[in-house]
């Protein structure tokens, strides 16, 4: 039976290891919090592998702000994951749009298939995409195992119902996994609605940078 489990995006070293301590199951590494996550340097991935036993994404995103890139980043992400993989990290996060919202099918297939075999996790570039029904089925097509949304609203609480419904949708061919402003006062909430699922949140709770321990064993708790 499927189970609910734990991802903790972390933006630095020490949170890493926070999570791992706290129960986490695994980690998505991060830069640049400020700027919705960014690809992290190799140099830090590096020290986060040789320590951590739980496993470990690295998101491949060459800057903030849309998720439509030009050749050049294009080139960027694939070197990144060329690299990492030799790192030894257990899977991906990435997403790429068109300029109209839609996925962009054979660049998204192209990062997959590179990736392959490890997971690959198309991130909240899919919080906007222009249709969620359209948007869910080319995310499938392209072989992502994972969808990390917070169902299109500011948060998970106001993407409630959108998170059901792509939940729905899926039918167990990709797991939905809600993140955006996930933190123990409201994961119950969800849990209520949702099947079983990975969960994502920062487990961030002051103006640090750095997961706070007791939130994440808080989150566990409820899981």
């Amino acid at each position: 039976m499927k189970k609910n489990q734990l991802e903790i995006a972390c933006f630095n070293y020490d949170s890493a290891i926070i999570a791992q301590e706290s129960g986490a199951d695994r980690i998505e590494l991060c830069d640049n919090m400020h700027l919705g996550g960014t690809t992290p340097n190799s140099i830090l991935a590096v020290r986060v592998r040789e320590k951590l036993n739980i496993k470990m994404h690295v998101i491949i995103r060459p800057r903030g702000g849309d998720f439509v890139y030009t050749d050049e980043e294009f080139t960027e992400m694939k070197q990144d994951i060329k690299q990492f993989k030799k790192l030894g990290v257990d899977g991906f996060v990435f997403g790429i749009l068109n300029a109209d919202g839609s996925v962009n099918k054979s660049q998204n297939q192209e990062l997959v298939n590179l990736s392959s075999p490890l997971s690959c996790t198309f991130h909240r570039a899919f919080d906007v995409v222009d249709s969620i029904e359209q948007g869910l089925e080319d995310v499938i097509d392209c072989g992502f195992q994972t969808i990390l949304t917070s169902g299109r609203g500011k948060n998970v609480e106001e993407g409630i119902f959108d998170l059901i419904e792509i939940q729905k949708l899926a039918k167990d061919r990709i797991e939905i996994m809600p993140g955006g402003g996930l933190r123990s006062s409201n994961i119950k909430l969800l849990q209520e609605k949702l099947t079983p699922t990975f969960y994502h949140s920062s487990a961030i709770t002051d103006s640090s940078e750095t997961a706070n321990a007791e939130e994440i064993k808080e989150l566990r708790n409820f899981l």
